[in-house]
C-alpha cells in the first residue's frame, strides 16, 4: 500500500493536520505524537453508529479500521482527559494543579556561624521578603548548633533571588540551596522529615535513554538527575529541583515514546533500614549500608 495521509485533530470541531501513513498503512504513534505531544492515541466517530469509536494500537503503531483510513477525522486521545489542555488554562491555576513550580521549598543554610540564633537567620533573610519558617539545627544533647538550619519564604521569586548568591552572615560566608538527599540525611539526622524530589518511573522499556527521558520530564520542571539501573530493570529514577514538581507527578501515567508509564514516589528507606539494623547484635552500619544500597541506588552523580 503506498503512502497516504490521513487527517487528524485535537477535537472534533478544530480544523484538522494531515499525517503521513506508512507504506503499509499504518500510522505509528510517534508520528502523532511528534505534531500532537502527549497524545496515546486516536479516535472516530462511526459514519453508521455516530458513536465514537477506538483506533487499535498494538506496539506503538496505529492499525486502520476496516483496512481504510478514509476521509474521517481522527481525533487525538490523552492520557486522563488530555492532559495537554492543561497549557491552554489561566497560567496561575495551570501551575498551582499540575506543576506547582511557584511553591516554595525549605532551603538548607550551610555554613552557619556557631553563634547564630534563629532571630539572627530570620533578621537577615527578612531582607530579601517575607519569612515564614526558620530553624537552626542544634545538638540534642549539648544544645550546640550544627552549624546549618533552614529557612522557607512566602514567595518563590524570593527564594530564587536567595539562592543565587552567597551570604554573609555573623561574619562568615554562607550558602542556601535545595537540601541535598545525602547531606540531609547524614546531617538532619533520623527523625528529620524530608520531601522527595525524586520520582519512581515504572513500565520503561529499554530503549528509553536518560537524555530522553530528561528531555521529557524537563516540562514539568528543572530536572537534576536521571539514573537508570544497570542491567535494566524496566525502571529509572528522575529527580527535580523543586519536590513540590515531584510531589504532583506521583500517581500520574504518562506516555513516553508512544509507551505508558507509572509516577510514584521514590521516598529514600535510609531511615528504617539503619532502624532495623540497629536491632541486631553488633550493630553493623556496613551492612545497613550495603543493604540500603541494593534497595535504593544513589547514582553517584546523583549525590
Amino acid at each position: 500500500m503506498t503512502e497516504c495521509y490521513i487527517r487528524v485533530a485535537e477535537d472534533e470541531n478544530e480544523e484538522p493536520m494531515e499525517i503521513p501513513s506508512e507504506e503499509d498503512g499504518t500510522v505509528l504513534l510517534s508520528t502523532v505524537s511528534a505534531q500532537f505531544p502527549g497524545a496515546c492515541g486516536l479516535r472516530y466517530r462511526s459514519p453508521v453508529s455516530q458513536c465514537m469509536r477506538g483506533v487499535r494500537l498494538v506496539e506503538g503503531v496505529l492499525h486502520a479500521p476496516e483496512a481504510d483510513w478514509g476521509s474521517l477525522v481522527y481525533v487525538v486521545n490523552y492520557p486522563k482527559d488530555n492532559k495537554r489542555k492543561m497549557d491552554e488554562m489561566d497560567a496561575a491555576s495551570a501551575v498551582k494543579i499540575k506543576r506547582g513550580v511557584q511553591k516554595t521549598s525549605d532551603l538548607i543554610v550551610l555554613g552557619l556561624p556557631w553563634k547564630t540564633t534563629e532571630q539572627d537567620l530570620k533578621d537577615y533573610f527578612s531582607t530579601f521578603g517575607e519569612v515564614i519558617m526558620v530553624q537552626v539545627k542544634r545538638d540534642a544533647k549539648t544544645g550546640n548548633s550544627k552549624g546549618f538550619g533552614f529557612v522557607r519564604f512566602t514567595d518563590y521569586e524570593t527564594q530564587v533571588k536567595a539562592m543565587s548568591q552567597r551570604h554573609m552572615i555573623d561574619g562568615r560566608w554562607c550558602d542556601c540551596k535545595l537540601p541535598n538527599s545525602k547531606y540531609f540525611l547524614e546531617q538532619a539526622g533520623p527523625d528529620e522529615p524530608m520531601r522527595s524530589r525524586k520520582v519512581f518511573v515504572g513500565r520503561c522499556t529499554e530503549d528509553m535513554t536518560a537524555d530522553e527521558l530528561r528531555q521529557f520530564f524537563m516540562q514539568y520542571g528543572e530536572v537534576t538527575d536521571v539514573f537508570i539501573p544497570k542491567p535494566f530493570r524496566a525502571f529509572a529514577f528522575v529527580t527535580f529541583a523543586d519536590d513540590q514538581v515531584a510531589q504532583s507527578l506521583c500517581g500520574e501515567d504518562l506516555i513516553i515514546k508512544g509507551t505508558s508509564v507509572h509516577i510514584s514516589s521514590a521516598e529514600p528507606k535510609h531511615n528504617n533500614i539503619h532502624h532495623l539494623f540497629s536491632n541486631f547484635p553488633g550493630r553493623s552500619p556496613p551492612l545497613a549500608a550495603m543493604f540500603e544500597r541494593s534497595q535504593y541506588p544513589f547514582p553517584s552523580s546523583h549525590v
